[in-house]
């Protein structure tokens, strides 16, 4: 049984789908009596290279051409619609690659058609010749014989050698619209007898990612699996697809700050199977269709969903600021990294909903940036559900034009971020009082005062610490990692250890190789 991408592959210009500036200058070529000796098809894979240069050697060879609308009933077009004609040769560039396979081809073209007017090879794959098989080609390209024509198709345009580029006219090949692939597939269906809703296949065109062929081959193993009859769920089982209301669901707990719901919401998934790498990146397509909308002011027409998805596409991203969109973008793009790397989504998909839901959790110089730009765009403090909002009493007679409130700070966030945040804020404005501040460590959080302790045998960098340069480049940090004015105190540990003696600068000379070795000196 031959398959549905083979059986309805088109077989005249007419056919031809999403490709109408392609169609039509060939249909001008051939009309006007201009066809060149080399055509360049350059293309995502699955969108008509092939088929195309099938047709267009239908049309040079029709016994009713050269024509722009080949019969397809002459012996000259069914025979290269079967692949069985001697003018008309096919071959994989990614097999028949060297220059031996080019020779052959150079001792071939002298002799003359068979049956039609033209001998047209079709080279795919192109890009995988090697240099020394296209710069055999290159004389036979720039003057072939008369009835010579080449057909070169490569979904890798810049691997092209462009001595071979700058002797053939260059077609690109563009990925189909949704609404094409739609009707293409609606089509098929009918004339199979497939009994499929729209939303399905509208569900296998978005999945298709613009392949004429992974959509029909899709169609046509969900026809095998659901004995004609392709409902929704099916789609979604087969493909592992994301519904869209997934989607929307998962951005609507980012716009609650509701950390503990889309934490449940991922278990869920989880529990049902889903696939969470193909909901990351289904997630940043849905979080991109939201940045379109907030710069353009409405939903393109390239976007694939339906008018109640682009509806409700409109009001989220009313919802969403565009630095959230943002941070989030950054946050799942880690996700993505991980699973290039074979990891497991699940960790970073659900750090990456913390982080964006409860952004006063996180420390880092990323996260502090974001919450600034929410404070400069003039959205209110974002706080997760279990959160109190503070209340700030104005005086009467002062200004009421309301103060953010700095984010509470609890002791252990201030160790986690000590090296990996902090001390690289201080080292940004002062490497050797990153490296005093190195040996100490917060043990204290008192009200606004946190507590600093070096070790017993540190009691020299504890001094060089309290110095008002060092001192001050350190609160300084402190306010722009936490965005809290904090004073500091230093303190010694209290430690009943005995002190190494050679560790203890006891005299002159014992302090300045301490100094010389802290600082990266040399006494002068």
């Amino acid at each position: 049984m031959t398959a549905l991408y083979r059986k309805y592959r088109p077989q005249d210009f007419d056919a031809v789908v999403g490709q109408e500036n392609i169609v039509r200058t060939l249909e001008n070529a051939i009309t006007g009596d201009q066809v060149r000796q080399a055509y360049l098809f350059a293309g995502p894979r699955g969108t008509g290279k092939t088929s195309l240069a099938r047709i267009l050697a239908k049309a040079l060879n029709c016994a009713q051409g050269p024509t722009p609308t080949p019969d397809n009933v002459c012996n000259a077009c069914q025979t290269i619609a079967s692949g069985t004609s001697l003018d008309v040769v096919e071959m994989d560039a990614a097999s028949q690659r060297g220059i031996d396979d080019i020779r052959d081809i150079r001792e071939r073209v002298v002799l003359q058609p068979v049956e039609g007017r033209y001998k047209v090879y079709i080279l795919d794959e192109a890009h995988q010749l090697t240099d020394a098989a296209f710069n055999a080609l290159l004389k036979l390209i720039e003057e072939p014989p008369p009835h010579l024509v080449f057909v070169f198709c490569t979904t890798d345009l810049s691997k092209m050698l462009p001595t071979v580029r700058s002797r053939c006219q260059t077609f690109i090949f563009a990925r189909p619209r949704l609404p094409e692939l739609v009707r293409l597939l609606r089509h098929i269906a009918d004339a199979e007898g497939i009994d499929a809703p729209d939303a399905s296949l509208a569900l296998i065109a978005r999945a298709a990612r613009g392949s004429f062929r992974d959509a029909v081959s899709t169609l046509d193993q969900l026809a095998a699996a659901t004995e004609r009859n392709i409902g929704v769920q099916a789609v979604l089982q087969l493909l592992g697809a994301i519904e869209e209301e997934t989607l929307f669901r998962a951005c609507d707990f980012i716009v609650d700050q509701d950390t503990a719901g889309a934490l449940t919401f991922i278990e869920e998934l989880s529990e049902r199977g889903q696939d969470l790498g193909r909901l990351v990146t289904d997630l940043l397509e849905h979080l991109r269709h939201l940045l379109l909308v907030q710069h353009m002011g409405e939903v393109p027409a390239s976007v694939p969903l339906t008018e109640e998805a682009s509806e409700r596409l409109r009001a989220q991203a009313n919802q969403l600021g565009t630095a959230t969109v943002l941070r989030l973008c950054d946050l799942l793009a880690v996700a993505v990294d991980d699973m290039r790397q074979g990891g497991d989504p699940r960790l970073p998909l659900e750090l990456a909903l913390v982080k964006v839901t409860r952004p006063a959790a996180d420390l880092s110089a990323e996260s502090l940036a974001y919450r600034l730009e929410q404070l400069e765009s003039g959205a209110p403090p974002q706080r997760g559900r279990d959160v109190e909002p503070a209340v700030v009493e104005e005086p009467l007679g002062e200004s009421s034009s309301p103060r953010a409130e700095p984010p509470s700070l609890e002791l252990e966030q201030l160790q986690e971020a000590w090296q990996r945040t902090i001390l690289p804020a201080v080292e940004e404005r002062s490497i050797p009082a990153a490296s005093v501040l190195r040996e100490a460590r917060p043990t204290a959080l008192t009200g606004d005062t946190l507590t600093l302790e070096f070790s017993a045998s540190a009691d020299f960098h504890r001094k060089l610490a309290e110095e008002p340069k060092n001192a001050t480049l350190l609160t300084d940090a402190l306010y722009r990692v936490t965005g809290n004015h904090l004073s500091v105190e230093f303190t010694v540990s209290a430690s009943t250890e005995t002190a190494d003696p050679a560790e203890d600068p006891e005299d002159e000379q014992d302090i300045v190789e301490l100094v010389k070795q802290t600082f990266d000196a040399r006494e002068i």
